[in-house]
């Protein structure tokens, strides 16, 4: 490592405490003075990216690549695991997958994981001035510290300044705090230099004496204060899904759950024009405007559950009320006619299984082989929703198993629409953050509901995120840990 790389570490008292949303700000606000790249060991996480040679990440460390204002690579994310099921994971090295694997196998080779991680990481202190480095989960699950390579394993490597974030939303924050940083061991804990207290409501002046009292005992100074916002950054992990509240949007659009749903965030560039619903397989279908399938890790697994729990039939009925049902990645192979595994997608080896039928095409997963790559297409399909908007371009990346044949593609070479325009398949993620996309299929939904819907274009939310954290945390303190008078 360079002596000019410095480093700075947030790890948490839990998941989803905010750990990647502070990283992200941290990225936008260091960049200002710094060359800044993000970096997290691991991740296990059904959201993810392609980077531009073709390596897929982790969704938050692309984010936060491009706070920093850096092109992400596959060294920010050197490990990805995607659950699959049944305790199997996708295991993805340096952007590639390697393997499915259960968890005791993957913890086998913890030694040469570790190592690859290292590399990783020296690899992007040779370009840049500062790394910002992402803990995962909690920071003292003390029965994973023998094979912990995200917190404490990267903490002992690098002996960095440790930011320490605790949820008061899930109350029992200082609680948490003070739990986490007296289960540390020995050497770590003397690494954290502050800790943050997330997602605040109320009156800060009933919080102060316990902040007061937490620094006594702890001997640390609470650096910031962060209120609950809703963020427009795009979301980890499914675990997010539980925040996602309804709105006043005259428009209803629902994505059903899938139970191995992947990359979600594709749909949150609608959540400000419409009211977006998550619904289990089972549940009621009714009074939707709109109806998406989404990406899945495990479409034979997760086409069962759509058939066997009835879901499958009340899309169809749906459809034919003329309800649009748009199908992204795995869930453009669920609505084809036939879906033939050789044992590679499914949990229960070489079997094939009905799709819905709703287009007229079939989907083989063949070989061990994964399209990663960002693309962009013309839209070459026909309808209300992409007639209007014809011969114009749109980009987004694909992240799939499988080859699905047939139809009347929708964008070039990739995906299917109906003939009657309202049933559309594809492979592109990202397809709703294009505007001309995005605006064409609200515009329709609007229109059906005899309303004017206003084309917008969409922040990614980073600049509004920056100038929260800015306003709440003392940076000053954060400059002094980076070595700053």
């Amino acid at each position: 490592m360079k002596k000019m790389t410095k480093t700075l570490m947030i790890v948490g008292t839990g998941s989803h405490v905010g750990k990647s949303i502070l990283v992200t700000a941290l990225c936008r606000i260091l960049s200002k003075r710094y060359s800044v790249a993000p970096f997290k060991a691991q991740n296990m996480s059904l959201n993810s990216w392609v980077t531009r040679d073709g390596s897929e990440i982790g969704i938050a460390q692309a984010i936060q690549a491009k706070a920093a204002g850096i092109e992400p690579t596959a060294d920010m994310n050197p490990v990805l695991l995607k659950p699959k099921g049944d305790h199997r994971s996708q295991v993805i090295i340096l952007g590639k997958p390697v393997v499915d694997k259960e968890a005791g196998d993957y913890y086998d080779s913890i030694d040469d994981v570790m190592s690859t991680v290292s590399g990783a990481f020296m690899r992007l202190c040779s370009v840049h001035e500062l790394i910002i480095i992402e803990g995962a989960g909690g920071a003292a699950e003390i029965n994973l510290y023998h094979r912990d390579i995200v917190n404490t394993g990267m903490a002992r490597l690098v002996k960095p300044p440790i930011i320490l974030v605790g949820d008061i939303e899930r109350g029992g924050v200082f609680a948490s705090i003070y739990g986490t940083l007296q289960l540390m061991p020995v050497d770590i804990k003397p690494l954290v230099v502050g800790l943050i207290i997330n997602k605040f409501r109320g009156d800060l002046k009933i919080l102060e004496p316990g902040i007061k009292q937490l620094e006594e005992i702890t001997g640390l100074p609470v650096l910031g204060v962060i209120p609950y916002t809703n963020m427009r950054v795009p979301s980890e992990d499914s675990v997010s899904i539980k925040d996602k509240t309804h709105n006043s949007n005259p428009v209803k659009i629902v994505v059903i759950r899938l139970p191995h749903i992947s990359n979600f965030t594709d749909f949150e560039p609608l959540e400000h024009c419409a009211d977006i619903e998550y619904v289990e397989p089972g549940e009621e279908l009714s009074g939707s405007d709109a109806i998406i399938l989404p990406g899945t890790k495990n479409t034979m697994d997760d086409m069962k559950v759509l058939l066997s729990s009835g879901m499958g039939q009340k899309i169809i009925i749906e459809a034919k009320k003329g309800i649009p049902v748009i199908g992204i990645c795995g869930g453009y192979q669920m609505l084809g006619t036939e879906i033939i595994d050789s044992g590679i997608e499914g949990t229960g080896g070489a079997s094939s299984i009905n799709g819905l039928g709703l287009l007229n095409v079939a989907t083989q997963f063949a070989k061990y082989e994964k399209q990663t790559r960002q693309v962009e297409k013309p839209i070459t399909g026909n309808g209300l929703i992409l007639g209007p908007i014809k011969e114009q371009r749109v980009t987004g990346y694909e992240i799939h198993m499988g080859k699905t044949e047939g139809g009347e593609p929708a964008f070039g070479d990739d995906g299917s629409v109906s003939e009657n325009g309202i049933i559309i398949g594809t492979y592109l993620h990202g397809l709703f953050e294009n505007d001309n996309f995005r605006n064409s299929f609200l515009s329709y939904l609007y229109h059906q509901k005899g309303l004017i819907y206003e084309n917008k274009t969409r922040s990614d939310g980073i600049e509004e995120l920056s100038a929260i954290i800015k306003s709440h945390v003392n940076m000053d303190s954060i400059y002094r840990m980076l070595g700053e008078r």
